[in-house]
């Protein structure tokens, strides 16, 4: 496994990041520590997950899996770099619970204690806001992050699906009060997907965030999901139904899928290992449902993509191109 910094902190972090949000959902508790246990003998030390996952009835299930994964061995939990997230509504009524949700000083405080409390630990490493509240001024949700760094409750903040904007305009505000400001910035980015090159992945450089990329299959259309089609496998959902619909996107990734099967690659394994050149960027997320899907995702740390390929990939799914030349003259 390779490792980096998170970011401009001194904090070493796996290229990889391992995803939680099917522990629950889709994959039971055993099949959950199996997969966790695979991953940190790879090397993967790098855990994201977040207090809504397990959805619905079940919020904050996830957070459970990974706490009893940590009770079942005290050596666990020192080894990982562990990251959540707050803003959804952990209320039993989004009526009836307004405080609930969001990035209040109130809902930031109730919120670390819950999932301190889920994940049987004493400290989160990397706290992170799940989305925007444009309800609440950074200066309150520095006062309530800068509390927590010094209760010992998490050591790092960082955003997820932040624009450009809001990544300046939190760290300006934390610059101003003298605190660290956001270390990472969590964003949709993948080869089909390149919009946070415009402006969130510049902004997040020029603040010295590291950039995590979740969804770097795209819901599985950049998984050689044409190829799985035609030998009979597992049937396109969700976002990926979506895009296959469009014409034009389906040429688009059949003309991937011939491009990586001209070099023998596997679609998914090149677009983790695309993600890994691109500048800024800490590591994907991966979530596994499975530990052989865990074994994919790890090859592509090993995988080095020639320029041939690269260039092709490129042409195929091209980039916005830099704020403001990709939207002016």
């Amino acid at each position: 496994m390779e490792y980096t910094q998170l970011g401009r902190t001194g904090l070493k972090v796996s290229r990889l990041v391992l995803g939680t949000m099917n522990f629950g959902p889709q994959t039971d508790e055993a099949d959950s520590h199996a997969i966790m246990d695979a991953a940190l003998d790879a090397g993967i030390n790098f855990f994201d997950t977040a207090n809504v996952y397990g959805w619905g009835e079940n919020k904050g299930r996830t957070e459970s899996i990974i706490g009893n994964w940590f009770a079942q061995d005290g050596s666990r939990r020192d080894k990982v770099v562990l990251a959540t997230k707050v803003y959804g509504n952990m209320g039993p009524d989004r009526e009836a619970w307004p405080n609930h949700d969001k990035l209040s000083a109130l809902n930031i405080r109730r919120a670390v204690d819950a999932s301190l409390k889920r994940l049987r630990t004493d400290h989160i490493d990397l706290y992170q806001f799940h989305h925007v509240d444009r309800s609440t001024p950074f200066e309150e949700i520095w006062q309530a992050i800068d509390t927590l760094v010094r209760q010992g409750k998490i050591l790092y903040a960082g955003s997820s699906n932040f624009p450009g904007y809001k990544i300046a305009q939190a760290n300006e505000t934390a610059a101003r009060l003298g605190t660290y400001g956001l270390v990472s910035e969590q964003c949709l980015y993948n080869l089909a997907e390149r919009r946070a090159e415009m402006e969130v992945i510049p902004a997040a450089r020029d603040y010295g965030l590291g950039v995590i990329a979740w969804s770097p299959l795209h819901g599985g259309l950049l998984g050689g999901v044409l190829k799985k089609q035609a030998e009979g496998g597992r049937r396109a959902s969700g976002r990926t139904v979506d895009s296959l619909a469009d014409p034009a996107a389906r040429t688009r990734v059949q003309a991937y899928e011939d491009l990586l099967g001209k070099h023998g690659i596997e679609p998914g394994e090149a677009a983790l290992a695309w993600l890994l050149t691109r500048p800024g960027v800490t590591g994907p997320i991966v979530g596994p449902r499975t530990s052989g899907q865990l074994e994919s995702a790890l090859r592509a740390v090993e995988l080095e993509l020639s320029e041939e390929v690269l260039a092709g990939l490129d042409e195929i799914f091209p980039g916005p191109g830099p704020a403001p030349e990709a939207f002016a003259w």
